[in-house]
C-alpha cells in the first residue's frame, strides 16, 4: 500500500506543477503550443532531452545488450554526447536563424513543399506505427509487473495489460495533447530528476549485494571477476562492434539528436540560441553518465545471476526484484511511469506538430487561423492517441522487437539525414536529388535488410549447422560474418545518396542558390563558451573510450 500511494503521490505532484507552470502560456498560437511559446530555458531542455530519450525500451533493452556484451553497447550514450555538441554548435544555430516549427519546414525552403510533404509522412509513419505501440506496451508491461497489477485488480494478466496502457495513454494524451510541449517538457524535467536519482539506486543496491554491503568492495568484484566485459571496444559479432563507430553509429546519432523532431523539437523552443545551446551542452555531459543507468545494471545482473537468466531482456526487471528495498518500489515505479509518459507524449506530440504544420496548414486549409491549426492538431492527436491505445495489445512479443526496431529505423533516418546534411552544406543542389535521395535510400535499405541479408544468413547458418556447428556463440559469429553490420550498411547508403544528390547537383543544379533569412523569431547570439565547452565533452568520451580499451 505505502508502494501505491508513494507512486499516486509523486505522479500527481507532476501533474499539479506542470499545470501551475504551463498556464500563462497561450496554448492558442502556434508557437505556444507547438514550441512552448519559445520560452524554454537550459534546464529544462536538458531535462526534457534525458527523460524523453528514456523509456522502459531503452532501460530494459540497453541493460539486457549489457548482460550479453558488456560496456562496448555504451556507446549508445556516450557517443550521443558528441552529436549533441555538434547540433549544438552546427545545427541549432541554422533552425533557430530560420524560426523553425518542425525540421521539415527547413526542407520546404532549401528545396520544395512536396520534399517537405514527404519527409513529414515519414517521420509521422515512424512514429505511429511503430513507437506508439511499442512505448504503451512495453511501460504497460513494466508497470502491470512491478505492482502486480492482475493479482491487486484479481484480473487476468492480457485484462491488466489493457488496463495499464489505457491508463499510460490517457495521462499521456492529456499532456501531449492538451498541454502543448511545454507542459511535456516541465513534466519531463521533474521526472528526469526523480530518474536520475531511482535509476542510480538501482547499481548502488546491486553493487552492495554482491558486495556483502560494500559498494566498493562490490565494484571490485565485479570488475575482478570479468574483466574482459570491461571493454569498451565491441568484439566482432556484439551489438556494437568498434568499427561501426567510425560508420553508422555518428550517423545514427546525428540523425536522433540533431534531425529528429521528437528530439530536436525541445531545443527549438529554447528562447534564444544561447539557451538552446546551452541545455544541448548539459544533456551532452549528464549523457556520458548515462551507461551507469543504461549499462552497469545489466552487467550488475551478469554477476548478479552468473549469466543465468533465460533471457537478457530479464536483467534489469530481475535485478530491481533481487536488490531494491521494497519501500522503494513506488518512488521508482513513479519514475518509471514517468520515463514512459514522457516516450509517449513527446512522439505525440511531435506528432501532433508535424500533422498541424505540415500537413493540416499546408495542404487542406492553407488560410487556416493559428488557433485553427492547434484545435485540429488536438484532434488528430486523440485520434493517433486511440489508434495507438488500440494496437498496442496486439503487440505479442514486445522483448524481442526493440532490437529489430533500431534496423527498421534506418528506413528513413539515414535518408532524412542526407537530404538536410547536404541542404545545408551545398546551395545549389535541386529539389528533384532530395526526393530521389529518398525513396531511392529507403528502398535500397529495405532490399538490403529485409530482403538479402535474410536469405544470406539463412544459407550461412544452415550450412554451419549442417557441418556440425550447434553453439551458439559460434553460430552468432556465423550470422555476423554472412551480411554487414547494418550500421555499415547505413554508412555506404549515406555516402552513395549524398554522392547522387551532388551529381545531380553538378549535372543540373537549380535556377537560384539558396540563402537563409533570419526570421529574429529568437536572439541567435551564441553560447559565449559553446565551443570550449563541446571541446570538453568530447574530450572526455574520447579519454573514457581509451581508457576502457583493452
Amino acid at each position: 500500500m505505502i508502494g501505491i500511494l508513494s507512486f499516486l503521490g509523486f505522479t500527481a505532484m507532476v501533474g499539479v506543477i506542470s499545470y501551475l507552470a504551463t498556464r500563462s502560456t497561450n496554448e492558442k498560437s502556434s508557437d505556444g503550443y507547438f514550441l512552448g511559446g519559445r520560452s524554454l530555458t537550459a534546464g529544462v531542455i536538458a531535462g526534457s532531452l534525458l527523460l524523453t530519450n528514456l523509456s522502459t525500451e531503452q532501460i530494459v533493452g540497453l541493460n539486457g545488450s549489457a548482460y550479453t556484451d558488456g560496456l562496448s553497447v555504451m556507446a549508445w550514450e556516450t557517443l550521443a554526447a558528441i552529436a549533441m555538441v555538434i547540433t549544438a554548435i552546427f545545427l541549432l544555430p541554422r533552425y533557430l536563424k530560420s524560426g523553425l516549427t518542425t525540421i521539415p519546414q527547413f526542407l520546404a525552403d532549401r528545396f520544395d513543399v512536396s520534399t517537405k510533404t514527404i519527409t513529414s509522412g515519414l517521420f509521422l509513419t515512424g512514429y505511429v506505427v511503430v513507437l506508439l505501440p511499442v512505448i504503451l506496451y512495453s511501460g504497460s508491461v513494466a508497470i502491470s509487473g512491478m505492482f502486480n497489477v492482475p493479482e491487486m485488480l484479481q484480473v487476468s494478466e492480457s485484462t491488466a495489460l489493457v488496463l495499464c496502457i489505457w491508463g499510460i495513454g490517457i495521462i499521456g494524451s492529456i499532456y501531449a495533447v492538451f498541454g502543448g510541449l511545454k507542459a511535456v517538457a516541465v513534466s519531463d524535467s521533474i521526472n528526469a530528476i526523480g530518474l536520475m536519482i531511482g535509476g542510480i539506486l538501482i547499481p548502488v543496491f546491486g553493487l552492495m549485494a554482491i558486495g556483502d554491503g560494500n559498494m566498493f568492495d562490490g565494484l571490485d568484484a565485479l570488475m575482478t571477476t570479468n574483466p574482459e566485459r570491461f571493454d569498451s571496444t565491441g568484439e566482432h559479432g556484439q551489438e556494437v562492434p568498434f568499427a561501426t563507430i567510425f560508420t553508422g553509429m555518428m550517423l545514427v546519432q546525428l540523425f536522433y539528436w540533431g534531425t529528429n523532431q521528437q528530439i530536436i523539437q525541445r531545443a527549438l523552443g529554447a528562447k534564444n540560441l544561447a539557451e538552446g545551446q546551452k541545455g544541448l551542452l548539459l544533456a551532452s555531459f549528464l549523457k556520458i553518465l548515462g551507461p551507469i543507468i543504461l549499462v552497469l545494471p545489466g552487467m550488475i545482473a551478469y554477476h548478479y545471476f552468473d549469466g543465468s537468466l533465460a533471457s537478457s531482456d530479464l536483467a534489469y526487471p530481475a535485478l530491481v526484484g533481487a536488490v531494491l528495498p521494497k519501500y522503494l518500489v513506488g518512488f521508482f515505479a513513479a519514475v518509471l511511469f514517468g520515463a514512459i509518459l514522457s516516450s509517449f507524449n513527446s512522439v505525440l506530440n511531435s506528432s501532433v506538430t508535424l500533422f498541424g504544420i505540415d500537413i493540416y496548414k499546408q495542404h487542406i486549409n492553407k488560410e487556416a487561423a493559428e488557433g485553427t491549426v492547434v484545435r485540429y492538431g488536438k484532434i488528430f492527436g486523440v485520434c493517433l492517441a486511440l489508434a495507438a491505445m488500440f494496437i498496442a495489445p496486439m503487440i505479442a512479443n514486445a522483448g524481442s522487437l526493440f532490437n529489430y526496431l533500431q534496423e527498421i529505423n534506418g528506413i528513413y533516418n539515414i535518408p532524412i539525414l542526407t537530404i538536410i546534411v547536404v541542404g545545408y552544406l551545398t546551395k545549389k543542389v535541386p529539389a528533384i536529388a532530395a526526393k530521389i535521395a529518398i525513396f531511392l535510400g529507403s528502398g535500397l535499405y529495405i532490399l538490403s535488410q529485409f530482403i538479402l541479408k535474410p536469405q544470406l544468413v539463412d544459407r550461412a547458418l544452415e550450412s554451419a549447422r549442417a557441418s556440425g556447428i550447434t553453439d551458439d556463440a559460434a553460430l552468432k559469429l556465423v550470422e555476423a560474418d554472412a551480411y554487414p553490420h547494418f550500421l555499415h550498411v547505413m554508412a555506404i547508403l549515406f555516402l552513395l545518396n549524398a554522392g547522387i544528390m551532388l551529381l545531380i547537383g553538378k549535372l543540373k543544379p537549380r535556377a537560384q542558390a539558396y540563402e537563409q533569412l533570419y526570421t529574429k523569431q529568437v536572439d541567435i547570439v551564441p553560447f559565449k563558451y559553446v565551443k570550449q565547452v563541446g571541446i570538453m565533452v568530447c574530450t572526455i568520451v574520447i579519454f573514457i573510450y581509451i581508457y576502457y580499451a583493452k
